[in-house]
């Protein structure tokens, strides 16, 4: 027996192809008591029926039919992906070697002779419908096991994806000026990156994986920040050449804290591989005048040539304590006269082109009065947390 999909038990349909009447009531005879039959008297019968009813669990088909004979149908039954996973028997005058390689290349699943011996046909019948039940849970087990990698897959995703923006707001919120830097930096990298995809310099790295990638890491581009005292971080004015070497620390700072992060969870995982380059490299420049190693050219890694440029440009266009910000025209025209020496010719050369969407990218993420609230809740909602409003 087999189950139905509310639980009960249901007897298991077998399509019987014949063109002989007298052979369709012996086999009826035989299977009645255990199965439902169902009937067809051709192949093109058969076809039809499977077609627009509910499938049967197994066909037991005449090879030597007037028409479309049983080689044919069967090929036709396994061409199809609705009907290609039912068992077909074939029944045959004229078992052979030849005949049953035929047909075991047609499709079937075994051969009975004729004349029937009932023995054999109950025998052979239920053989097949039980190993038709484990292929068919296998498949199910597969499907649920499918589906089941897919949501676990997505929740480590955002999981991931809450980490990060916990981390980079957590070096973010000890300097309360900084407001939605993170968000706009991430966006004006992503563009730069997408801009360049087809360039002739870059087309071999930029694919989507490394632009998910480098969207994922940019956020935590300051997170070495954290471990900059506050007397220097949170100071209301410019820093002294002193005060800058300690400030100049915090790309080392977050290298380190990356790479704990990595040692932490015993292997490498490729967006903290970027966020490293990113949080070490993103103060170098294009002529080695840079920090923290004074790497030059090529020698820079990509993720943090990109982030070189949206990181001075949103620090161009914010007001922080020492200074106002500049329009977007004064802050273009600064990075345009950096072409060559602070930045990568070619990504001042996109940056150029994107001015548009740059600007955009500033108004969307710009900083307001509740800046701060808004990345706490954020996170929350981020953490499935119930946000609380203050008075």
């Amino acid at each position: 027996m087999m189950k139905s999909a509310n639980g009960h038990s249901v007897k298991p349909t077998i399509l019987m192809v014949d063109d002989t009447p007298s052979m369709l009531d012996v086999l009826a005879h035989l299977l009645e008591p255990e199965f439902r039959v169902q009937v067809a008297r051709s192949g093109e019968q058969a076809l039809a029926k499977v077609a627009h009813s509910e499938h049967p669990d197994l066909i037991l088909l005449d090879v030597e039919m007037d028409g479309m004979d049983g080689y044919a149908t069967c090929m036709r039954l396994k061409s199809n992906p609705a009907t290609r996973d039912i068992p077909v028997i074939f029944l045959t005058s004229h078992a052979n070697e030849e005949n049953e390689a035929k047909g075991f290349d047609a499709g079937a699943v075994d051969f009975i002779p004729k004349p029937i011996s009932p023995s054999t046909l109950l025998s052979r019948v239920n053989a097949q419908l039980a190993l038709k039940r484990m292929r068919d849970l296998l498949r199910d087990k597969n499907a649920y096991l499918e589906r089941e990698i897919t949501r676990r897959t997505r929740e480590v995703v955002a999981v991931q994806s809450v980490a990060i923006a916990a981390m980079a707001s957590l070096a973010e919120t000890r300097d309360s000026e900084t407001g939605n830097h993170i968000l706009r930096t991430q966006r004006y990298v992503k563009a730069l990156a997408e801009h360049l995809r087809n360039h002739s310099r870059f087309s071999a790295q930029l694919d989507d994986a490394y632009i998910d990638l480098l969207f994922k890491s940019a956020p935590l581009h300051d997170i070495g920040k954290v471990g900059i005292p506050d007397r220097i971080l949170l100071k209301p004015g410019r820093l002294t050449a002193d005060e800058m070497e300690i400030m100049k620390t915090h790309a080392m700072r977050g290298r380190v804290a990356i790479a704990k992060m990595e040692q932490m969870l015993g292997y490498q995982i490729d967006f903290l591989v970027l966020a490293k380059e990113i949080a070490f490299s993103h103060h170098e420049k294009w002529d080695g005048s840079g920090y923290p190693l004074g790497l030059s050219g090529d020698g820079i890694p990509l993720s943090a040539r990109l982030m070189a440029l949206a990181d001075v440009y949103d620090a161009l266009i914010s007001r922080r304590a020492y200074k106002e910000p500049m329009s977007h025209q004064a802050a273009a025209d600064f990075i345009q006269s950096g072409r060559g020496k602070h930045f990568d010719p070619d990504v001042v050369d996109a940056f150029v082109e994107l001015q548009e969407e740059f600007q955009a990218i500033a108004r969307f993420y710009a900083d307001t009065a509740e800046t701060e609230l808004e990345q706490t809740a954020m996170i929350n909602t981020h953490l499935g947390l119930q946000v609380v409003g203050q008075a």
